[in-house]
């Protein structure tokens, strides 16, 4: 028996995947690439932009001959495109379908194929007894001692409700897991070989709050810097609002938590920031990243921007224009605005910014940012910088910094894994080239 999954989306998704590809292959399940092979199929869906719904669609009715041709075949929609009111409408349109999983949980594909043995994988007692079934249930075979980096969600749903998101409606509120079971699933991808692991959160800095004698995200960074074997540790996406004077310092003490952040502003202007109900200003914005820079001088920060939001002005947006400009952040994530069903700006808002604008303000902001990265990325020419080493790519070994700039290095020895000082040789805005430091030490038999 063989399964297939499609993932689209954030990081979220990715570490959904691999819970369900690891609990397929529980059931006797093995991978492979080709769907035309599979008897089970699992799409797992995003639905944040319109482009990546279209996606979902596209690659959904593309599977439908296979199921024409294969009756047995089992078809499973899982994540955002489900989400966690209700799928009536899409066993409607899709009759083809024969599973339809909310984001996040494996349980109802795991019922299906067990005929209700398994019910729901969000229940914490049924979620214990499979997962002890195999310790090392949480990667799939494929991954087990070759992953290098790994995601592991720590808040599920949203309750801030940004008026543009769709993720507080489609993946419900705001539920922080337990440390014990956090802890449990990275002492577990230590044992298979993983050395860096990203907390996951929609606002994972809100991690704690509806748990009332359980730690914060500090707290809990704390806690993850014990665990033997993981060597890094990163936390992400963090909300201004709730980023935090404790979460500051465990970063600087913490030897493992890398310095890199990823502190979504989404527009520079406070009244769109106002119109979005984000809850800051850009002064805000602004000196957070000043405490931020004050106290951890050679950190990275990443951020999120979104062109086009309804009402957007020109001069509004050259308020965004300028913020980026003067803070000289090392990422922004850039999107143009796009009407997601359900929303507050959806039902509230007129979409009144033509698709030609938000690419013009888009493209704007892609070349700045361009130039600012470059320059930061130039300053790292002839310096020597540990990279933890993930995979070999076209030759070449790629690996990241502790402020996750992507680099390259050619070398004819296995450095998966390892953490070992390179010199900057080439810089670019996207990524860097460089020559280890020094020789890795041949390992004795």
């Amino acid at each position: 028996m063989k399964y297939h999954i499609w993932t689209e989306g954030c990081q979220m998704n990715v570490a959904d995947s691999q819970r369900v590809g690891s609990a397929l292959e529980h059931l006797g399940y093995a991978l492979t690439e080709n769907p035309s092979e599979a008897d089970v199929i699992v799409l797992n869906t995003c639905v944040v932009r319109q482009s990546a719904e279209d996606r979902a669609y596209g690659r959904l009715h593309s599977f439908r001959p296979l199921k024409q041709k294969n009756p047995n075949l089992v078809i499973n929609l899982m994540g955002c495109l489900v989400g966690v009111r209700g799928h009536e409408k899409l066993k409607a349109r899709f009759p083809f379908v024969d599973v339809f999983s909310p984001p996040s949980d494996p349980g109802p594909l795991i019922s299906y194929l067990t005929q209700g043995e398994i019910r729901s994988m969000e229940d914490a007692e049924t979620t214990r007894r499979f997962l002890t079934m195999d310790e090392e249930l949480v990667l799939p075979l494929h991954e087990r001692g070759k992953l290098v980096s790994a995601h592991v969600p720590v808040v599920y749903g949203c309750s801030h409700a940004c008026t543009f998101c769709i993720i507080p409606y489609k993946r419900g509120v705001e539920r922080s897991r337990p440390v014990g079971d956090i802890v449990a699933e990275v002492r577990s991808l230590a044992r298979q070989g993983v050395k860096e692991v990203t907390l996951l959160g929609q606002i994972v800095d809100r991690y704690g709050k509806d748990i009332p004698d359980g730690p914060n995200l500090a707290g809990l960074l704390r806690i993850i810097h014990e665990v033997d074997g993981i060597e890094r540790i990163r936390f992400l996406t963090s909300h201004p609002n709730y980023f935090d004077d404790d979460i500051i310092e465990a970063v600087a003490e913490l030897p493992k938590v890398m310095p890199h952040f990823e502190i979504p502003i989404q527009a520079g202007d406070d009244t769109v920031l106002a119109n979005m109900k984000r809850g800051y200003t850009q002064q805000q914005y602004r000196d957070l990243v000043a405490k931020i820079r004050a106290r951890i001088p050679n950190c990275s920060i990443a951020t999120d921007i979104i062109v086009g939001f309804p009402g957007e002005t020109e001069a509004q947006f050259m308020e965004t224009y300028r913020v980026l400009a003067d803070l000289k952040l090392d990422v922004a994530h850039l999107a143009r605005y796009s009407v997601r069903e359900g929303t507050v700006a959806a039902r509230r808002m007129v979409d009144d910014v033509p698709e030609e604008e938000k690419m013009r303000r888009f493209r704007l902001l892609e070349e700045l940012q361009e130039q600012v990265v470059g320059e930061i990325n130039a300053k790292y020419l002839g310096e020597s910088v540990p990279v933890l080493f993930e995979e070999k790519v076209k030759g070449r070994w790629k690996g990241r910094t502790p402020t996750n700039k992507l680099v390259f290095v050619e070398s004819e020895d296995d450095l998966r894994g390892r953490i070992l000082p390179v010199t900057i040789t080439w810089t670019g805005p996207w990524s860097m080239q460089a020559t280890l430091a020094r020789q890795p030490a041949v390992l004795s038999l």
